[in-house]
């Protein structure tokens, strides 16, 4: 086997807050998105990289020096292009800069910027697991939380009315990589560009086209950084695998 990485790393991280952007907030001994490349930097399968950027990135360059001096001969190409507005359509311009190398038929897994902390365990389960799969799938973490759904409207600081109870049976979140073949993968963000839709990942843009992703069981600890609180508990868990 061998795939392609794409990591969509454009967006403005409003809701972490701060002057950086959180894909290079410093964790650990290493920037965020270093951490969430490095799985697979390490791994022989990955025929290449490419990070979709913002237009006026300024923090990738130093993270790119840094790469070329620490990895080793034979890793895996890393590209960059820039990123649009919304998560598909970097996606969207990452896949269009694997067109003269990347297959219809082979796997990419798209990753994002602002996961540090997944597993090689899970990485290699996923790979296993989708290898013959018609379609593809997904790391997903079932839901252990009692839901509520609250009322419409209401402001999450002031209070939020309780409406009902979620059944929370057979309800998963959606973790990343996310594992699909490269063709599909384009047509599927194309249809959903054309009908004016942006998916909130690539598995939604397949489904719409009538696939069913295989959710892959990973683990909880493979957190997306959203706030500074989730960043705290990330170092906990690398320097916990440090140990």
């Amino acid at each position: 086997m061998r795939y392609w990485l794409v990591m969509p790393a454009a967006g403005a991280s409003e809701r972490f807050g701060g002057p950086t952007p959180k894909q290079y907030v410093e964790l650990a001994g290493r920037t965020v998105i270093e951490w969430s490349l490095a799985p697979f930097l390490d791994d022989e399968r990955c025929a290449g990289a490419v990070v979709a950027l913002a237009a006026h990135d300024s923090g990738w360059a130093p993270v790119a020096a840094r790469l070329r001096a620490s990895l080793a001969r034979g890793a895996p190409e890393i590209t960059t292009c820039t990123g649009g507005a919304q998560r598909c359509l970097s996606v969207r311009r990452a896949l269009a800069t694997l067109a003269a190398s990347a297959a219809p038929e082979d796997w990419v897994l798209v990753h994002d910027a602002a996961r540090p902390c997944l597993e090689r365990g899970d990485l290699e389960r996923l790979l296993a697991a989708l290898a013959a799969h018609p379609e593809g799938g997904l790391l997903a973490a079932p839901v252990a939380d009692t839901l509520k759904r609250g009322a419409p409207g209401d402001a999450a600081a002031a209070g939020a009315a309780v409406l009902e109870t979620v059944d929370r049976t057979a309800l998963w979140r959606a973790l990343t990589p996310q594992m699909f073949r490269y063709g599909k993968l384009c047509a599927a963000l194309d249809a959903a560009q054309a009908a004016g839709r942006h998916p909130s990942d690539e598995a939604q843009a397949l489904e719409w086209l009538g696939a069913r992703p295989l959710l892959i069981a990973g683990s909880p600890t493979n957190l997306k950084m959203t706030d500074a609180a989730e960043l705290a508990l990330a170092a906990a868990i690398l320097q916990a695998r440090r140990s």
